[in-house]
């Protein structure tokens, strides 16, 4: 039995990746469970790991730092080339003023915890463990042990608090969501659901009765108005057909138009009439709309046509097509000239068969070459990544430079990796499936042998006084924030109860409280407003971490 006793407590490569494989494997698994209708999901895994520490396994300290180093690394790069993308757009229109609520929910939880760290006299180091907990971000613990470390000063204290405040992390928040609707929301709050989200393309059927733009070009209609639009099609005499922007108007053609909620009105207005029937059901058969035309998706899978514009390829005056619209991580854009082509874009074509053969062989429409990601991109970005984490950086009044260390770098270069690099012809698309997956093995990695390396002194901490104040100081830090900020939300700027809880959520990394606002509330605002803050309120939370480690500890 000897062989056995090795592979499980002697010190050996073998021996470390069998005890890390074992945690998340029992650690994903009972994070399948339900208590009450939330799941820890992968978070289980922190927390099978601090089992493991408890019964006495261990793995190799240097194995440990560097298996912990390596998922926190492909943990926070591929969340930043996920978020890349809708970064700097979600400061657009609304999305300021939600980015807005959130970040006063970032700032108010660290200054209470600093607050309270200088008051309590509860060390730092610790505070930021509890702040970490409180508003369940990983990321910015191990943002906050990488500096503790640089600093040569233990991290056990961050991930005992962080660990110990965690779970009413949680639920915090969705215990702070049910006292402000039970106590403070009134029936206009909640958003019935009905309304689509203003941004979407919306597609309607206009009739030419504006005697303002007879016999004009749609080129000419187009420079009249802000308001961005594409004709999908146009029937003149009972005959359709794809238009150019040559093409003059005339009075009672009827157009088909893809564009977006809130502009439809002012199309009505500058075209004259627009139809009553909704041709924006999922069970429209577009091909059955004509003999002669047809509507297909093609998804660019050529990475030569990586960042170019959409109008730069000309395809509506060399093949007789028209582009009406453009799907991208399951949002549908509007297929403006300017709009930059992605690889794994996909096109909603309309013209003839002949035509569209061939726009798929320009295009590439090969699912095979989308299927296989771009590895040497994802470890080039990770490390530029790690070389500008490296980079000290001298701030007046600090006597240690600021370093974005391991986490802080890798996360900054996936978010502008992800945004500018079409632009630069960079190939950085991966399915989505691909990216689930290479962040799920970061995360369970590093959560591993952190509760591995937390769980050895995890259960007398708790046991303790200052565990249970941890507790109830997390608490604190997780329930005030987010109650004091949906006020604001609600009674100030007016938002609804929906995008306020979505808003929280995001704000508090956390998405088993969206899953509880998914669930009991109509319409999908809860989630729109997280996707919309989750991206800054990340990001600042992971740097935030560091901040205030190198300032107060």
């Amino acid at each position: 039995m000897e062989w056995l006793n090795s592979i499980f407590f002697e010190h050996t490569p073998l021996q470390a990746v069998v005890i890390l494989s074992l945690i998340t494997a029992i650690g994903l698994g009972l994070g399948k469970l339900r208590f009450f209708g939330i799941s820890l999901g992968v978070t289980f895994v922190f927390f099978a790991g601090i089992l493991a520490g408890h019964l006495g396994l261990s793995i190799d300290p240097k194995m440990l730092t560097y298996a912990e180093s390596l998922g926190l690394v492909l943990f926070v790069y591929e969340l930043g080339l996920q978020v890349g993308p809708g970064f700097f757009s979600s400061f657009r229109q609304g999305g300021i003023q939600l980015n807005s609520l959130a970040l006063g929910v970032v700032m108010l939880g660290t200054l209470m915890a600093v607050a309270i760290s200088c008051t309590t006299g509860i060390p730092m180091s610790e505070m930021v463990g509890i702040l970490c907990g409180a508003t369940t971000n990983t990321p910015a613990l191990g943002a906050a042990q990488q500096t503790l470390k640089e600093m040569g000063l233990s991290s056990t204290g961050a991930a005992l608090s962080c660990a110990v405040t965690y779970p009413l992390g949680v639920v915090g928040v969705i215990l702070a969501m049910l006292a402000v609707r039970k106590l403070f929301v009134r029936p206009s709050d909640i958003d019935n659901g009905e309304h689509e989200v203003s941004n979407q393309t919306f597609i309607a059927a206009y009739d030419v009765q504006n005697p303002g733009i007879f016999n004009q070009s749609i080129k000419q209609v187009a420079m009249l108005t802000h308001t961005k639009f594409v004709i999908s099609r146009l029937w003149r005499e009972n005959k359709v057909s794809i238009p150019t922007s040559e093409m003059l108007l005339k009075k009672d053609d009827r157009l088909l138009v893809v564009t977006t909620e809130k502009d439809a009105p002012m199309l009505t207005a500058l075209f004259g009439q627009m139809e009553a029937k909704d041709w924006n059901k999922e069970d429209i058969d577009w091909n059955a709309i004509d003999s002669k035309l047809v509507s297909r998706h093609i998804v660019i899978s050529r990475s030569e046509l990586n960042g170019k514009r959409l109008g730069s390829l000309r395809l509506r005056n060399s093949y007789g097509i028209n582009i009406s619209r453009v799907t991208r991580n399951g949002v549908h854009l509007l297929a403006t000239p300017r709009l930059i082509l992605q690889l794994g874009d996909r096109l909603t074509v309309v013209g003839e068969e002949k035509a569209i053969e061939n726009i798929e062989k320009l295009l590439g429409n090969t699912s095979k070459t989308l299927s296989e990601p771009n590895l040497a991109a994802i470890f080039i970005g990770i490390v530029l990544g790690l070389i500008l984490g490296s980079i000290p950086i001298a701030i007046p009044g600090m006597s240690t430079p600021v370093k974005l260390g391991l986490a802080g770098g890798p996360i900054i270069v996936g978010i502008l990796v992800g945004c500018f690099g079409p632009r630069f012809h960079l190939v950085t698309y991966t399915t989505r499936s691909a990216n689930l997956m290479l962040r799920g093995i970061g995360l369970s990695l590093y959560l591993a042998c952190l509760g591995l390396d937390a769980g050895a002194h995890f259960f007398e901490t708790v046991m303790r006084p200052e565990g249970a104040l941890w507790i109830a100081l997390g608490f604190i830090i997780t329930f005030v924030p987010v109650v004091v900020m949906a006020l604001i939300a609600m009674r100030v700027t007016r938002l609804d109860f929906g995008s306020t809880c979505g808003m929280l959520c995001g704000s508090m990394a956390n998405p088993m409280a969206l899953n509880y606002a998914n669930d009991t509330l109509p319409g999908d605002n809860p989630a729109v407003s997280y996707a919309t803050v989750y991206p800054l309120a990340m990001f600042c939370r992971v740097i935030i971490a560091q901040i205030i480690v190198m300032l107060f500890v």
